[in-house]
């Protein structure tokens, strides 16, 4: 009976382990307490799941590197219909037959859900690999929780972003201290009562108290649409693409 009960519990071990994934424990010394120090090393794994809207200037086929722009949609336009990403932004001014000097891609936040910066990592990794695109000129612009996407991904891996334009968005200003030089422009309605202006400011601030290149754009009789006029506008395009990775410090 012990014996039994004895590889009962090695099968149970084993199998938990197959569940867990492959990890390796080990006892950390401490001093003389009533706890006992660990260390572990395990993976991570997720599977992603994103519909995306794709655009290709005219001219992608005569270049041997494109930039990317990534955008990111609201809370309103989550779900699976990929029209709804259409609604605003260069989504829709792609649909409008407007020439963009990027590849445009527009992906959609499943419902219920916010823009997880591991999933969008997978995805830009995924679209890297498929197409022509300049590494040294991704951009990344967002409204509403789209601008919160793009605090949130830009603080995460800097490194590979070359400019950001967040819309009436937020984020954590801790994490804005871990973004260096990365060139930022924001906009933000000064009436918005959805997302209040001082969530903007905040992050702006702290950028530039520790020296990042920030420009703050504020719409004195705007609400929470920020984004119609700063869309509309050709000099934010023309801004992201006076910068990449080769000059930023």
């Amino acid at each position: 009976m012990m014996l039994q009960k004895y590889l009962a519990k090695i099968i149970l071990v084993a199998v938990l382990a197959g569940l867990i994934g492959c990890s390796n424990t080990s006892i950390i010394k401490t001093k003389n307490s009533n706890q006992t120090g660990y260390s572990f090393m395990g993976k991570y794994q997720k599977d992603v799941n994103m519909n995306y809207l794709l655009y290709l200037p005219k001219d992608y086929e005569q270049k041997d590197k494109v930039p990317l722009l990534l955008f990111l949609h609201g809370a309103g336009e989550r779900g699976d219909n990929l029209e709804l990403v259409k609604v605003h932004g260069p989504a829709k001014l792609v649909e409008k037959g407007k020439d963009f000097p990027f590849v445009v891609v527009s992906p959609q936040c499943p419902k219920d859900k916010r823009w997880e910066t591991n999933d969008l990592i997978a995805l830009l990794d995924d679209i890297i690999l498929k197409y022509k695109i300049d590494e040294n000129r991704i951009y990344v612009t967002g409204l509403s929780m789209g601008g919160n996407g793009t605090w949130k991904l830009a603080a995460e891996i800097p490194n590979r972003i070359a400019a950001i334009i967040p819309i009436c968005g937020w984020g954590d200003p801790f994490a804005a201290m871990m973004m260096g030089k990365l060139p930022v422009w924001a906009f933000h309605g000064a009436k918005d009562v959805v997302v209040p202006v001082s969530s903007s400011e905040v992050m702006v601030e702290t950028m530039k108290r520790n020296g990042g290149e920030v420009k703050f754009t504020v719409y004195p009789e705007a609400n929470h649409d920020a984004w119609t006029e700063t869309y509309n506008n050709p000099e934010i395009y023309e801004w992201l693409l006076k910068h990449s990775l080769n000059n930023v410090k």
